[in-house]
């Protein structure tokens, strides 16, 4: 390893209610752990400051973005802690009246130095009955964003987003070599997906996946995942939460990264091609291994 640039992140799992206060005492807590364990960058999952169904009361406990509680009290953990706080998603108030999904990272400073609002929207039914509608009570951004840690760059994405890969290719084109997708995960769609895909990101790309996510049965209802995670540029699991509310850590070695995209250079091999409709396929003459009877 070349441990001059190797680095500690971690993950604090979270399980928001719909009380802001409470969530920023949660967060501390598990931030300060994180922390002490030795983490330089430390990321909190999706909805941080409130996982709430009901409209109603979100928009009532909502902030616009320089008044926002959690975020401030963020920024002073980052300034007293001395590390990069990655705030994995935030319900935020927009001076329109909408909401975004905000990400938000922070330094040691306690500067944001990145935001990113969620692209990708859960509009899903599901088959036991779950139905989600986040583009009725959230705006989604357009915006990919890339941004700086002292060892390495970052792809900022949330949940949903990890479901289109192209998203993920082209942070990693544009620089990235560690992607993120703090989430708020349904149960239901975690046990089946959660990891595969944190593996086929991290596997396709060359890098390092980092995601905190919500854990267990929240509040308002919900049952979330957990199981935050940090994948290798190689797909292996490095670190694996359960169930409950707590801290994985696992140290980043940049060096992985060249090493993997280096082995299979996905990136570098991309060729740009053209597709034909349907119906202009040429037919395969009869007789070749394509005919089926």
């Amino acid at each position: 390893m070349s441990s001059h640039s190797v680095f500690r992140a971690a993950c604090v799992q979270m399980r928001s209610g719909m009380t802001p206060a409470a969530n920023i005492d949660q967060a501390a807590a598990l931030v300060r752990e994180a922390a002490g364990l030795g983490a330089s960058y430390v990321q909190t999952p999706e909805m941080s400051n409130a996982v709430c169904r009901d409209r109603d009361t979100l928009f009532a406990s909502l902030a616009l973005e320089e008044a926002d509680p959690m975020l401030a009290a963020f920024r002073e953990l980052a300034r007293e802690l001395r590390i990069h706080l990655h705030a994995g998603s935030l319900a935020i108030l927009r001076p329109d009246g909408k909401v975004a999904n905000r990400a938000f990272l922070i330094d040691p400073r306690g500067d944001v130095t990145a935001r990113y609002d969620k692209i990708h929207l859960y509009d899903v039914d599901l088959p036991n009955g779950e139905s989600w509608r986040e583009s009725r009570t959230y705006t989604g951004g357009d915006r990919a964003v890339v941004a700086d840690l002292p060892q390495m760059k970052l792809g900022m994405t949330i949940c949903y987003d990890i479901r289109f890969p192209h998203l993920y290719r082209a942070l990693a084109e544009a620089g990235a070599q560690m992607l993120s997708a703090p989430a708020c995960f349904t149960k239901q769609t975690g046990e089946a997906h959660w990891v595969v895909l944190h593996r086929a990101r991290a596997i396709e790309t060359g890098s390092f996946m980092v995601s905190a996510a919500q854990a267990g049965h929240h509040e308002d209802g919900r049952d979330t995942f957990g199981h935050s995670i940090i994948v290798d540029p190689w797909g292996r699991v490095l670190a694996e939460a359960g169930a409950e509310p707590g801290v994985i850590a696992a140290d980043i070695d940049p060096a992985l990264v060249a090493d993997a995209r280096a082995r299979i250079p996905t990136l570098a091999h991309a060729r740009a091609f053209t597709l034909e409709p349907a119906g202009e396929l040429a037919e395969p003459p009869r007789g070749s291994p394509a005919w089926t009877a």
